[in-house]
Parts: structure tokens; sequence; C-alpha cells
């Protein structure tokens, strides 16, 4: 079940039997351009999206004890908070204990906290429920720990626990999106320097993301098989990240390699190039660039699906949508379009209907908007 936001306080109170003292609160995001660039230096454009998770805590009488209540799941969780320990099962539990665990390797001195955790991020949709959830736990146990951690690190702690104790290697971008995005702007980030910049989101273009309602587990599929293809096109080219390969070396490489090495230097121009056309409201050539990047995803590195290609298929041919592509890792979840706003009835009929007709799948829209990342509210 999911909890709704309003009543998150409320639902601390019945799991702890007292008061929350603050809300840390985290986004989730879609990716406009930029996949599978992020573990090679590359590129990426987040835009955090209006799909939180959100965690109400409170210090614990017990100063080494965490405590944790999900709503989404109805469970509980409760561990000494010098010793962390792996489910080995990559649930929610190991995302919370993860982020106490990276915390503590950082030299952090955390304090016992309770939390209860809900929101409405979509989960195994491929936009990043589990960055949401490991910001807002980490913002939450810092406030209460009394320490100040700037976003970058922040993001790069969660990142650590889901590489290292969850055990899916995930890129930088999903972290930084839910810790340091502005309302209004997609997040251009260069995953080498972690250097953020904000880009203006025009007015009249809605983003949708479309969830195709394959279920996308990122422990469950090719991914870390995709990152090691792509470090071991780095190291036969001689280089330490694909962020250096140029498309005339890409070339000598044998397949698989070629083809997961071309999608990623291409990947990374296309991005440059859509953000110039952000800039200039180039809309027409940024939706091409979509298309481009989709392909690529589903041709070089492999990782769409036919439910995804039928949905940027679909959207292709409907009036009003500039451009299309699969969002996330891919292996299921869903795509982002960009939308005239005055077209956003058509585009359910267009797309979301035929689509449920054709893959006898209840795909569901959602007309995001750019948040904020991490925010931590005191109570009372």
């Amino acid at each position: 079940m999911t909890i709704q936001h309003e009543s998150l306080p409320q639902t601390f109170e019945n799991a702890f039997h007292r008061e929350p003292e603050i809300v840390s609160e985290a986004p989730g995001r879609v990716n406009l351009m930029g996949e599978h660039t992020d573990y090679n230096e590359g590129f990426v454009l987040p835009v955090a999206i209006d799909r939180t998770v959100r965690v109400a805590a409170a210090a614990a009488a017990d100063r080494a004890t965490v405590r944790a209540y999900s709503g989404a799941f109805d469970a509980r969780d409760e561990w000494r908070i010098g010793a962390p320990r792996r489910t080995g099962r990559r649930e929610w539990r190991d995302y919370v204990r993860g982020v106490v665990w990276a915390l503590l390797d950082g030299g952090y001195v955390l304090r016992g906290v309770d939390l209860a955790i809900a929101g409405d991020v979509p989960l195994a949709s491929g936009l990043s429920s589990s960055a949401a959830l490991e910001v807002a736990v980490a913002g939450a146990i810092c406030a209460l720990s009394g320490i100040d951690i700037e976003p970058q690190r922040l993001a790069l702690l969660c990142q650590k626990a889901e590489n290292q104790f969850v055990g899916v290697q995930s890129g930088i971008m999903d972290q930084l999106a839910a810790a340091s995005s502005r309302a209004g702007h997609a997040l251009l980030i260069d995953c080498r320097s972690l250097e953020p910049q904000c880009v203006p989101l025009p007015d009249d273009i809605a983003i949708i993301v479309v969830d195709s309602k394959v279920p996308r587990r990122l422990g469950e599929t090719p991914y870390n098989e995709r990152r090691e293809d792509c470090a071991a096109a780095a190291q036969a080219l001689g280089l330490a990240s694909l962020r250096d390969a140029a498309i005339d070396d890409v070339q000598r490489l044998p397949e698989p390699l070629e083809r997961r090495a071309r999608h990623v230097v291409l990947e990374n121009q296309r991005l440059l190039e859509a953000v110039d056309a952000l800039r200039s409201r180039d809309l027409a050539r940024l939706g091409e660039l979509m298309y481009e990047s989709h392909a690529s995803l589903r041709d070089d590195f492999e990782v769409s699906t036919p439910e995804l290609d039928l949905l940027v298929e679909l959207a292709s041919r409907t009036k009003g949508v500039l451009g299309a592509r699969l969002t996330g890792a891919g292996f299921g979840g869903c795509t982002v379009n960009l939308v005239e706003r005055v077209a956003l009835a058509g585009f359910e009929a267009g797309v979301v209907e035929r689509y449920r007709e054709q893959a006898d799948l209840p795909a569901t829209m959602l007309i995001c908007t750019a948040v904020d990342g991490l925010k931590i509210s005191r109570l009372g």
C-alpha cells in the first residue's frame, strides 16, 4: 500500500507512539537525455519530478538503535546503528541500512533514529525510487545527528550505499538529481567533475512519463553486464573511461564492445547538443535527438523492450509530441515524452490507450513538474 503524504506524521505516530521531529523529502527523477553515460564519466540531463519519497523521523531515546517502518510494504526493521547487515535480498531494508553503513564508513557519528517511510515514486519503473529513498533517509539521519553535509557529498555516500552495500552498480546521476535539483530546471551533470548546471525548461512543454508496467529491477537484469562491457571497452582502448573515447577509436573494438562504446560516445554528443537545443528553444531538434537516443539504446546498448519500443513508436505518430525515448536503465520501466501542453488529451488517446490495447498492459501516464531536490522540514 502507499501512505499518502498528508498522513505521514500520523503514520509515524502509529508506528512509534510519539510525534516526529522532522520530515525529509527527496524526489524521483526522469532523465531527458544521457543514458548509461553516468558510470562512464559522461553527461546526463535529469529532471527531479514531483513524485517523492518522504521520511518522518525523530531521534531515538536509545541512541544506538535504528527503527524503520515502510508504509509501502507495511513492514518494520530494527538494528543496532553500528552494525547494519545486508539481508541479501536487495529490498527496502538494505537501502536504509546501506545509507547508515555509508555514513558510518564516511566517518560520521550517528545517533539512533526512528523512521517512517512513504512516497509516491512508482516502484521498479526506472524513476529512481531507490535513490529518492536513500537521499531522504540520509537527509533525515544527518539532520537528527547534527551533521551538515553538502548535497554532492551526500549523493556520493548514497551511491556508495547502493553500489557497495546493496550491490547494484548504479551511477551518480540519480542521487545527485535527488539531492541537488532546482524547480523549473533540468540538471546538466558532468559525471566526471560532478559539476551541476541548471538548464531552464520551457513553460509550454509538458514532460510526460509513461510507465510501461513492465517491472524493472536492476539487480535482476543485465545492467551490471553492460557496465562490465563499458569497462572492458575502455580498458581495450587504454582509457580510464569511455568519456575520453572518440568514435574512430570505437570502430577498432570487437562486438559487442563496439556497439556499447558507440552508444556512450554518441550519447554524450547528443546530450550536449540537446542542452544547446533547450537553451535556444530548438525543440524540434531536441525531439529528434531523443528519438536517436532511443534507437541507440535499442540497437547498440540493447536495453529496450518491445513494450518500450511500442510506446516510442506510438508517440512518434501522435500530434504534438516533440520527442520520446526510454528513460532510466531500460529493461522495462518508463518512457519520457516532451509534449505540447495543448496536445495532452491527444497524447493519452494516441499513446497510452493504444498501448493498453496492443500490449495488453495497464500503462499509466504521469504529467511531471520539475521540483527542487532534498528538502528538510522541522515540525512543531
